[in-house]
C-alpha cells in the first residue's frame, strides 16, 4: 500500500482502532462542561443564494474566532459569541470574491467582521436546539435563530485537544442588512450552513 506521510487519512489510519473509536462520542451527556474557543481550521460558514433563478451560487467564510460556554446539564444557559472576518469570503472565483468585498456588496473595509452573539438557547431534542441571538453584518444588527445539532465530543487524536462539534442552519434576507445589489436578479434569501468545531480552553 502506498504511504502518504502528509495525508490526514493516512495519519488517522495509523492510529490504534481504539483511539479512532474513542475520538468522537455522539452522546450529548458525555460533553465536558466548561469554556471553549473556536477551532478555526475546521469551522466554516457556507452561504447559498439564487443566481437569476437558474442556479444556486455558493460561497463560504473561514477564519472564525470566538467562544462557547456550555454545560450539558444546563443547555439553556449556554453562551455563544462568534466573529467571522468578512475578507475571508471565498467563492472559488477570484473576480467575484473581490466584488463581494467591495462597497457594492459586503464592504469589508468599512465592516470587517460578522458577529453573532447568542441571547437564548432552547433545547428541542436530545441533540438539537434553537440558538437565538443578534447577528451584526454590514453595520446592521438583526435577530437570527440558528437551528443547531450536536455532532460529537472527544479528544482529537491529532491535535490532542478536547473538541466538540455542531452543525447549524438558518436563512436570512440580505436586504435586511442593507446589501441590495442586483435585487431581485440575484436572490434576497440567503441560506446559511455552518459547521463549527470548538476546543476546550486550557
Amino acid at each position: 500500500m502506498r504511504y502518504f506521510p502528509k495525508s490526514l487519512i493516512a495519519a488517522l489510519a495509523l492510529l490504534p482502532a481504539t483511539a479512532q473509536a474513542q475520538a468522537a462520542n455522539p452522546a450529548p451527556a458525555a460533553v465536558q462542561a466548561g469554556a471553549y474557543k473556536v477551532e478555526p481550521s475546521h469551522t466554516r460558514v457556507q452561504f447559498a443564494v439564487s443566481h437569476m433563478g437558474f442556479s444556486d451560487w455558493y460561497g463560504d467564510f473561514t477564519g472564525a474566532s470566538g467562544t462557547l460556554s456550555l454545560d450539558p446539564k444546563a443547555v439553556a444557559k449556554a453562551k455563544l459569541d462568534i466573529t467571522i472576518p468578512v475578507a475571508s469570503v471565498s467563492t472559488t472565483n477570484t473576480t467575484l470574491d473581490g466584488e463581494l468585498k467591495s462597497k457594492d456588496w459586503f464592504d469589508a473595509d468599512q465592516f470587517p467582521a460578522i458577529r453573532f452573539v447568542s441571547k437564548s438557547v432552547k433545547q428541542t431534542g436530545a441533540r438539537t436546539a434553537l440558538v437565538a441571538g443578534d447577528l451584526t453584518f454590514h453595520g446592521v444588527t438583526k435577530a437570527v435563530v440558528l437551528k443547531t445539532s450536536f455532532n460529537a465530543s472527544g479528544v482529537n487524536p491529532l491535535s490532542k485537544g478536547y473538541t466538540i462539534g455542531f452543525n447549524a442552519t438558518t436563512t436570512l434576507k440580505r436586504s435586511d442588512f442593507g446589501v441590495k445589489t442586483y435585487l431581485p436578479l440575484i436572490g434576497d434569501a440567503v441560506a446559511l450552513r455552518i459547521s463549527a468545531a470548538f476546543e476546550k480552553a486550557q
